[in-house]
């Protein structure tokens, strides 16, 4: 049987709320990817091109990671969530993928966005996690029901 991970970064409590109902569709473990320093209203303005969140979109700077998951090479298929920021996923999301070895896993992204696609994030998370098995990523609106992501994961065939 296949070990899953959901693997989420959240500032809003959407991608939260979204990887919280995979995991329970999918029988899966969670883990929030953090920074060491959380994110602050101020820094998440991306209206001001010098709030934090700006600048690392900006710069591609990667914010520390404050946890590990300890036990990745017990898992099988990892799900990797998050919000979309500029198109793309947030830098530490970058970081989180640089920091394990996905060689022989299937990665799926899914992502929260209030207008935005993700065919750009999907195509550089790739290069962050080459040797892993990509699988076509969700955008998750907040109106998705449990049977709409049990039907997903089927399509997967991961369910």
């Amino acid at each position: 049987m296949s070990k899953i991970l959901v693997a989420y970064f959240s500032c809003g409590g959407d991608t939260a709320m979204a990887a919280k109902q995979i995991a329970k569709a999918a029988g899966a473990d969670l883990f929030a990817i953090k920074p060491v320093v959380p994110y602050t209203e101020a820094d998440l303005d991306w209206n001001d091109k010098n709030s934090r969140t700006s600048v690392e979109m900006r710069t591609l700077e990667e914010p520390a990671i404050a946890d590990r998951v300890e036990n990745m090479a017990d898992y099988d298929t990892v799900f990797v969530g998050f919000p979309i920021w500029w198109y793309i996923a947030p830098t530490i999301i970058n970081g989180f993928l640089k920091s394990y070895d996905f060689s022989g896993k299937t990665l799926v992204p899914f992502a929260t966005s209030g207008s935005s696609d993700m065919a750009k994030a999907e195509a550089v998370l790739q290069t962050k996690a080459k040797n892993a098995n990509w699988l076509q990523g969700k955008l998750i609106k907040g109106d998705m029901t449990i049977d709409e992501i049990k039907a997903w994961l089927n399509e997967l065939n991961i369910a």
